[in-house]
This record gives structure tokens, C-alpha cells and sequence, in this order.
């Protein structure tokens, strides 16, 4: 199957960072040619001057969460968890987990997001992977890992150290690499407030000898740090690095109470640092230095979190608040648009080891893109304005008129192909009240 996108604005991102006025080439699952390129026998998507951009990555998204949109609204991170999302997250069966995963997903599209690096609960998480592979969504996810002896981890997420990692074990040898490569699995320990050293250490030999990601939280909230410190006698990333997990296949979320030590070893070590400002904000866990951390050499990229502490899953919202809030303390040209749109994009791609074949319009690269129009008044006028302005700045998620995953179109004029929003939308309504009622928060 080839599509020819035709005279579009196209924003490569490519070494050059060249935006070309031209059509664009699809073959199977994959950008055959760039420019001034012609294919009679491709299907034809005339896009009259809108925007080609790659599509957008986020590196720190949790599926599972969706279903439990607005039911945790103004509390801080360790209240949020253990009044709301823990008993939440345990009432899941495989119906509801499911329903949340593909809302989630028919969101993410909705607002031209191709690949994820999501976190799923405790139980079910073969659910959510039919959801990603069904849907035909990009992602990196994992079993959520959650082994303390903890009296206020509720009983339904508790597991032992060794279930736990053999479960994790026995998703990662199913589905890693299913759905043409589109879905890898990674080790996720929720992090290191509910997870013992021996599951830690266990999680970094495994990543290693099987070449899989880590996916976790670190130095979120200073409630959370102060417990790490009392249990663990260390910071939370230096006590990550005890464990053996730093590297450039660990991917940390928030990452926002770090001392000077703490930023030498995620810059040392090349440890993936997922930004998410949106959820940063809502559950008054703070600003992260990412500034300060960029200029040192770390490698940053973007998130939108979970539907619960946000409340939405909009990389466009993601990337604006990313501008925004380090305006105030560091300067307005602190964290200029076109950076902002390269974490959202290259960013991405390289926190999930995908540089070469994603985060850019480039022949070879795989074919995720999303168009986006830029007529609305709200856009307007958009002659003799930057591109990366437009983006971040002005842009909005409902201005995305096509997304593409892998050559395969799954969402065109505001439809999601992969997904029935009707069904999914009465189904997870359904899930809702029956996971509310089974926790007793109905």
C-alpha cells in the first residue's frame, strides 16, 4: 500500500531541520520519498499547505489510568495513590483495563501521539497489549511492579518478589516484538517506595541480559523522597544507581527534587528523563530543572503522565506547559519552540532507542506522521510566523486532521480508524461503575 501526501508544509526535523514545501511518499510501512515526488498508482491525500510533522512521542503515559479520568482531582502525588488510584488500579478486571487502555489510545491519536512509553497496574496487563496491538498504537509497556510489604499498598495490588518478576518475564517473552515490532515490553517497578531491593536489583540484571527498557518514577514529590531517605538511607537516584538501573535503557519520570549529585549521574550515565509538566503542575509536585539538565547533556523527552493527574493525554499541552513554565524563572528564551517541539519528536525517539527510525521525516524512517492544520482563528494569521511557534505555542491536539502508525492511517477528519468510539465510549462507562463499585468508591 503507497500514500502520497501531496503539497504539504513539511516539518522533517531532519539534521538540517528543513521544512519543505512538497509531497511526501509512503510505501508499506515506510517514507519512500521526499520533495518533488509523484506516484500515480498511491492513494492521494491532497493536504493544500498543512503540516507534516513526525509523529509525536511520549515517554511517560500510563494506559491503565484512562478509565479513572477526573476521579482524583487536587490532591498531592502520595494521597492521590493511596486514597484513589491504588484501590482504582485494583479494581480493574480485564474488560475494564482494556476499555481504559484503548481510550487512551483513541485520545493519544486524536491529538497525533504514534508512540508511547506507558506503564501499566498490577494485574491484567496482557489486556492493555491486546489494546496497543488491536489499535495498532506504538509502545513501550510493562507490568507494573509493586512487591513492599506495604499496609498502605492495598491487598489487591500486592504481589510477591518472585511472582512479580515472573510474570514480568513470561509478558516480555509473549509479546515483546509482536505487531510488526510495534509493541516491546520493559520491566516498570512502580518505584522505589513500593518495591524492595531484591526486585530492583533482580529488574536491572533482567533488563540487561534481555536488552529491555526500565520504565519507572523517581524524585516526583518531596514527600516521597523524604520516605526513600528514611528506608534506603540515600536519594532516590543514587540509590537507583546502587541498584544497577541508570543508563541510557532506564526511561525515569518527573525527575523534579534532584541535588547536584543526583544530575551528574543521570547526565553520566545517559539516563532517559521523561518531562511531564502538566502532571507536575496539577499534583503540586514542582518545576523540574530541565534546563539545567539539558545544558549539562542530559537526554529529556516528554509525557503527558495518566488521564487522573492531568486530565488529559495532549502532547500539544505538553509541550506548551514545557515552554511556559521555565519562562518565569529562567528567562524567556528559556526552552524556545523548536526545542520544545524536538523533545516531543527526536526526544522521544532517542529516549526509546528508536533515533534511527523514528522521531523525523526522513526516507527510510518508518512512516509515523500526523497532519495538522493550522486554519483556525486561533492560528491565524499563519503567514510569516514560525513553524515551531505555531506548534507549541498556538496548536491545539483538535487540530490534527490525520495520524499515521507504522504506514497504516488511524485516525483521518477527527475518526479514529482502529478504534468504535461509540462502543468503546458505552463500554468504558460500564467499566467505570463496575470497578467504582467493586472498590466502594461508587
Amino acid at each position: 500500500m503507497r500514500t502520497l501526501f501531496k503539497n504539504a508544509t513539511i516539518v522533517t526535523m531532519n539534521a538540517e531541520r528543513e521544512v519543505i514545501k512538497g509531497n511526501l511518499l509512503v510505501d508499506g510501512s515506510k517514507i519512500a520519498a521526499i520533495g518533488d515526488v509523484e506516484d500515480p498508482a498511491a492513494q492521494v491525500i491532497e493536504l493544500n499547505g498543512d503540516v507534516l510533522i513526525p509523529g509525536l512521542i511520549q515517554t511517560h503515559i500510563h494506559l491503565c489510568q484512562t478509565l479513572f479520568r477526573g476521579q482524583a482531582d487536587d490532591l498531592e502525588l502520595l494521597d492521590w495513590l493511596k486514597l484513589k488510584i491504588w484501590p482504582l488500579e485494583g479494581g480493574h478486571d480485564p474488560e475494564s483495563l482494556y476499555d481504559s487502555a484503548l481510550l487512551g489510545i483513541g485520545e493519544l491519536f486524536l491529538g497525533g501521539t504514534t508512540a508511547i512509553v506507558d506503564m501499566e497496574t498490577v494485574h491484567h496487563t496482557e489486556h492493555a497489549f491486546q489494546a496497543i496491538l488491536d489499535s495498532g498504537m506504538r509502545a513501550i509497556s510493562g507490568k507494573c511492579m509493586m512487591d513492599a510489604p506495604d499496609d498502605e499498598i492495598p491487598q489487591s495490588l500486592h504481589e510477591s518478589t518472585d511472582a512479580s518478576l515472573r510474570e514480568s518475564v513470561d509478558l516480555f517473552e509473549k509479546y515483546h516484538g509482536q505487531g510488526n515490532g510495534r509493541l516491546e515490553v520493559a520491566f516498570t517497578p512502580r518505584f522505589v517506595i513500593s518495591c524492595t531491593d531484591p526486585l530492583l536489583q533482580e529488574v536491572a540484571r533482567l533488563a540487561q541480559e534481555k536488552k529491555a527498557f526500565v520504565h519507572t518514577h523517581a524524585s516526583e514529590n518531596r514527600g516521597e523522597i523524604e520516605v526513600v531517605e528514611r528506608t534506603r538511607n540515600q536519594r532516590n537516584i543514587v540509590f537507583l544507581e546502587k541498584m544497577g538501573l541508570t543508563g541510557p535503557n532506564l526511561i525515569l519520570a518527573h525527575c523534579i527534587w534532584l541535588d547536584d549529585r543526583e544530575k551528574d549521574i543521570l547526565v553520566q550515565s545517559q539516563t532517559r528523563v521523561a518531562h511531564c509538566p502538566s502532571s507536575n503542575l496539577k499534583l503540586a509536585s514542582g518545576i523540574a530543572p530541565i534546563p539545567e539538565l539539558m545544558s549539562l547533556g542530559a537526554q529529556v523527552s516528554l509525557g503527558a503522565d495518566g488521564a487522573p493527574c492531568n486530565n488529559n493525554l495532549d502532547a500539544f499541552r505538553e509541550m506548551r506547559h514545557a515552554a511556559l513554565i521555565q519562562k518565569p524563572l529562567h528567562g524567556p528564551t528559556a526552552m524556545p519552540a523548536q526545542k520544545v517541539f524536538e523533545l516531543a519528536t527526536l526526544g522521544g525517539a532517542r529516549a526509546i532507542g528508536h533515533e534511527h527510525d523514528l522521531g523525523s521525516l526522513e526516507v527510510g524512517k518508518k512512516a509515523d506522521l500526523a497532519v495538522v492544520s493550522l486554519d483556525g482563528l486561533h492560528t491565524w494569521p499563519h503567514e510569516q510566523v514560525d513553524i515551531y511557534s505555531q506548534l507549541v505555542y498556538q496548536a491545539q491536539s483538535s487540530d490534527v486532521r490525520l495520524t499515521m502508525v507504522d504506514g497504516k492511517i488511524v485516525m483521518q477528519d477527527r475518526k479514529l480508524n482502529t478504534i468504535d468510539a461509540p462502543r468503546l465510549k458505552q463500554s468504558s462507562t460500564r467499566s467505570l461503575k463496575r470497578v467504582l463499585q467493586r472498590v466502594g468508591l461508587d
